[in-house]
Parts: C-alpha cells; sequence; structure tokens
C-alpha cells in the first residue's frame, strides 16, 4: 500500500506545513485538542460502555453500506464488472467482521478476563507457544472450507492477552493514524484496532485518494465522534507532517509506504538522517506497510485440472484491487527443473487474458509500471488498455543471482508480477532455497504463500521440509495454498510485518493490527487450507461474485439463521 510522499518544497530539517494556512492549523489544534480531553475518560470506560459502542457503530456502518460500495465503485471506475463490485463488498464485509468478533472478544472479557481460544494451546519443539484461532464456529468452517489458523507467539514469551484490559494504564493516548489510500476497510480497520485492542483515542487522516469515504465514516462512527474518541482531519502530506509533529499526539500510526513513513520521521533529507540514525520524530510509531510477496510453488505430481486451478488462483491474487494491494504476488518462485513450470507460467498467462484490465485509478501506477518494463524487456503485456487502463504484466525468468533486481526490490503496487526458478536436486531442497531467496532477496516481510500439492505434503522427507519452511519464512503471515488476504479477513490473525524491524530498517512494518483475540506478543499468523478447495465463493469462476459479496456483508454485521442460510445458498448457486 502506498500513500502520497512527503510535500515537496519542504525546507531541509522543517516540518512541510508551508501548504497549511491558520485557520487550517486552528482547526487541527482544535480537534486534537477533543481527543486529548477525552483521552482519559476512554481508558476509564467499561467493558459493557465499549460493546454499546460498537453495538451503535456496527448498525450506523449498516445504514451507510450502500453508498459505501457505490462511492469505491466509482472512484475506482470499477463499472459493471461485477468481481471487481464484488471485491468492494468483500472489503466492507471485512470492516463488519471486525466489529463482530471484537464484540466477541469483549464479551469474553467481560466474562472470562480474556477472548477465548478455540483449543488448547501447544508449543513447538522449541518451546514457542502456538495458539489456535481459526475455525472458531461452524460458521467459520462453512464459509471457510478446510482452513485452519494459528499464531505463533515471540519464543520465550508467555501467551497472554488482552494487557489493556488486564492493566488499563494511567492516562490515555492520542494516535495519529494516517489511512491507507486503497482499500476502504484499511482506515477504519485501524481505528478500531487502536481503540478496542490499544485503548487509544484516534485521529484519522484518510488518504486524499479515498478521503470521498470520509463523511461517510463521520456518520458511520458517529458514536464514538459524538464522545470525543474519534476525530477525521483531511488533507495532503502537509496535514499529516503537522499532525505527527504536534505536541499532543502521543503516537502515530501509518498504513502506506515505507518512503512516506521514512519522509515523516527523518524529514525531507530521510536518507542523510536515517544514515546518521537523527530522528525528527521522536515519538512512537507503528506502521503495516508493502511487501514484494512471494509465491512458492513446491514441485509435486499436478495434473492438468491442478495446473489450471493454481493458475486461477494466482490470476485472480494479482487482480484483486487491480494489483493496489501490499499482499498481492509479486514474485512467483519455481524449481528450475520442474517438468511443469512453463505450463503452470502459460496457464497463469492464459488466465489473465480471459480478466478484463482496469482502470490505474492509484497514483503513479503507469508510471511505476513503466519502470519495470523497461528493465524487463520480455514482460509479458496482457490485455487491452483503454483510456487509463494498464495491462495485466508477467515478468518471467526473472535471473534469481540479480538481487537488486527492482522485480526483488521494489514492490510495483499495480497488476504486475515476476517470475524466477531456482535450481535444485530434489523438492526439499528447492523449498530451502527458496525462504533463504525471500527472506534474504525479497524486500518486505508482511505475507508468503506456498502452493504444495497434497501428495507432496504426504510424503516424509518434503512434509518435514514444509513443516521447516512454514517456521522458517520471515514473515508475519505465512499461508499454504491460499491467498494471503486471509490473513487480513480472517482478522483473528494479526496482521503486519515479521517482528524486528525499526525506523531505521522498517520493511513491512512495525507492529500488528486487527488482532481481535488480543495478543500481546505475536510473531507470526501461520494459515493452512487445502490445494484446492470446494467450495471456494473466492474463485474466478464464482457467479455473481457482487450479490455474493453483499450477502456477505449482511452475514458479518451479525450472523443469524437466515442470513447464514442465505449465504450458503449464494455459496452453492456461484458455484454449481
Amino acid at each position: 500500500m502506498l500513500t502520497e510522499p512527503i510535500v515537496a518544497g519542504a525546507i531541509p530539517g522543517q516540518i512541510a506545513t508551508d501548504t497549511l494556512t491558520p485557520p487550517a492549523q486552528a482547526t487541527l489544534d482544535a480537534a486534537v485538542a477533543v481527543l486529548a480531553a477525552h483521552k482519559n475518560e476512554w481508558v476509564r470506560l467499561s467493558v459493557a460502555e465499549r460493546l454499546a459502542l460498537l453495538a451503535e457503530i456496527t448498525a450506523d456502518m449498516q445504514a451507510v453500506a450502500g453508498e459505501w460500495v457505490s462511492a469505491c465503485v466509482e472512484a475506482k471506475g470499477i463499472g459493471d464488472n461485477a468481481f471487481a463490485r464484488g471485491e468492494e463488498w468483500l472489503f466492507l464485509a471485512a470492516v463488519f467482521r471486525l466489529l463482530r468478533l471484537l464484540r466477541q472478544s469483549l464479551a469474553e472479557i467481560e466474562r472470562h478476563g480474556a477472548p477465548r481460544l478455540p483449543g488448547p494451546l501447544t508449543q513447538r519443539d522449541n518451546g514457542q507457544a502456538i495458539a489456535p484461532v481459526f475455525p472458531q464456529s461452524w460458521l467459520d468452517r462453512l464459509l471457510f472450507t478446510g482452513t485452519r489458523a494459528e499464531v505463533w507467539l515471540e519464543p520465550e514469551t508467555a501467551p497472554t492477552q488482552a494487557e489493556f484490559y488486564r492493566r488499563p494504564p494511567a492516562a490515555g493516548a492520542v494516535v495519529l493514524v494516517l489511512g491507507a489510500g486503497n482499500v476502504s476497510s484499511l482506515g477504519v480497520g485501524d481505528v478500531l484496532h487502536a481503540l478496542f485492542v490499544k485503548g487509544q483515542v484516534v485521529l484519522l487522516k484518510p488518504n486524499p485518494v479515498n478521503a470521498y469515504l470520509g463523511p461517510l465514516i463521520e456518520r458511520g462512527f458517529a458514536a464514538l465522534i459524538r464522545r470525543g474518541f474519534l476525530r477525521l482531519a483531511y488533507g495532503g502530506a502537509a496535514t499529516g507532517a503537522y499532525l505527527a509533529h504536534h505536541p499532543a499526539i502521543d503516537t502515530v500510526h501509518l498504513t502506506g509506504s515505507d518512503k512516506t513513513l521514512e519522509a515523516i520521521v527523518f524529514g525531507p533529507d530521510a536518507a542523510a538522517q536515517k544514515t546518521a540514525r537523527r530522528p525528527l520524530l521522536a515519538k512512537p510509531v507503528t506502521a503495516e506497510l508493502g511487501n514484494v510477496t512471494p509465491i512458492i510453488v513446491v514441485p509435486g505430481p499436478w495434473s492438468p485440472a491442478d495446473v489450471t486451478a493454481q493458475a486461477q488462483k494466482i490470476a485472480a491474487w494479482l487482480m484483486v484491487n487491480a494489483g493496489f494491494n501490499c499482499l498481492t504476488p509479486r514474485v512467483i518462485i519455481q524449481h528450475a527443473n520442474w517438468p511443469l513450470r512453463a505450463a503452470l507460467l502459460a496457464e497463469i498467462e492464459r488466465v489473465l487474458r480471459q480478466i478484463p484490465t482496469r482502470p490505474a485509478y492509484y497514483p503513479g501506477a503507469a508510471r511505476r509500471h513503466a519502470r519495470f518494463v523497461a528493465a524487463h524487456p520480455t514482460a509479458r503485456q496482457i490485455g487491452p488498455t483503454p483510456g487509463d487502463h494498464l495491462p495485466w504484466t508477467l515478468i518471467p525468468n526473472v535471473d534469481p543471482r540479480d538481487t537488486a533486481n527492482i522485480a526483488f526490490r521494489s514492490e510495483a503496487f499495480c497488476g504486475l508480477m515476476a517470475e524466477t526458478a531456482l535450481p535444485a536436486a530434489t523438492p526439499a531442497e528447492f523449498l530451502g532455497r527458496a525462504v533463504n531467496f525471500a527472506n534474504q532477496t525479497l524486500w518486505g516481510t508482511l505475507t508468503a504463500t506456498l502452493l504444495v500439492h497434497p501428495h507432496s505434503q504426504r510424503e516424509p522427507a518434503l512434509r518435514a521440509a514444509i513443516e521447516q519452511a512454514l517456521a522458517g519464512l520471515r514473515y508475519g503471515t505465512v499461508v499454504l495454498n491460499q491467498y494471503g488476504g486471509y490473513g487480513y479477513y480472517l482478522m483473528v490473525t494479526p496482521w503486519g510485518g515479521f517482528p524486528g524491524s525499526d525506523i531505521f530498517d522498517v520493511q513491512s512494518g512495525i507492529g500488528a493490527v486487527n488482532n481481535t483475540l488480543m495478543f500481546d506478543r505475536p510473531q507470526k499468523a501461520v494459515i493452512r487450507s487445502p490445494f484446492r478447495a470446494w467450495p471456494d465463493p473466492f474463485s474466478l469462476n464464482f457467479r455473481q461474485f457482487d450479490r455474493f459479496g453483499r450477502q456477505l456483508v449482511r452475514f458479518e454485521a451479525g450472523p443469524t439463521l437466515a442470513s447464514t442460510a442465505r449465504l450458503g445458498g449464494r455459496v452453492l448457486w456461484g458455484v454449481i
């Protein structure tokens, strides 16, 4: 995810306030003052009062749901693309899922002192605690066939939850949330995490790209605004920089670009200040940033139908939101001597040719795309590009020895991905090399996916290598046979970069969001799905995906027997 860079033309070493008028600064100061006046009240608020606020937000968000999706569809130029419209409903469904799971966790805190887990804790051989988190109910099993998820806690730490509720601080805090511009759920998701998991009141500055959602957020989150626990501020980089350095802002959270974070933390001369280890922003910063997302294809006895099914999955993952996601696949890693390597690439290209291109609504996309294509003349550009559309783009056979290649070190942030191949004597050896390549060469630590045939998972040597890979990948979310987006949507899995980064080498960020089970020290989420799930409502072959997405919103807002039956019927209608 990218946000706007710091405003150009600022004096080196100074904060970019040059485009803010005194009245604009006064408006921002007033918003911060309201939050500062109410931050201690938020800390003292009872769980019952928080539950009532979440219920009110859920109802108010349902009232604006149709307008919300329509605004996104219009802004992104989606038109009559039913699958793309379904994506926007799905993004909104994530908000309702987060609201519902926060209500569930708070109710369990009220009854038991902490959110409940769906199973007992286990340990790896090294003593690291593993918490089962998904599925939590038969409803989860219905919608996410065969999917299981765990949260691995940081080694040598006690498995504790809900620190804010166990030990409320004496004083509250005001966090500035700099929202992402690409997906409608991200900014409000960050707001809910800050308030209900971390116990902070929030000043949200939406990204200018999707600031059109601001009035709808103000209506949907009116319960928090009315009590002085949430305020919104609008503007570009100068506004964000002014607020980040405001003395009454205690901490900053950013979903966006590492370059934006560096500009805010280190100022216009970020490279020099970072080298000298002299940050200009002396307050805590958390962030969820981008990723050069790897898809590691483990060689195995794939049938032609398997090749087609996995090609459809990879193409769909590239297509979501026109490729403007931090978890979009960016590098497919294959075994150099796997006989089906070329067949998989050819099938991905064939599938992409059947998918309509989309407007490149996110600023700078055409420029980024041109840089990647200029560096790789063999790039396969797929599909017509009327108006501001960009082609789906596949760059095959990037030399893995070229570790500085733009495809490995930069996030394309458009509908583009590359492919590389590693030599190895056995699949197990390949898997070990692929993990090292992902950890050491690819930029970012957010999410990685393994594609593994079930027969391969039953081979003892390869099964051990798969488990070592799941443990060894230094990513905040590691997924077997599924889209990294599951790590965000499930909400019970923390979402963020692998722990260990700091402002001097931020990679995919610091800290995590979502985390509705409120783990205090999560290391990574590990999600496992079937190689070929059925039914799979998130596949390219699913009919009327927009209607499914609309029904999913109703379901997540409040599962009832009727909404569950309607959703189940929509799933079966879409796949049969």
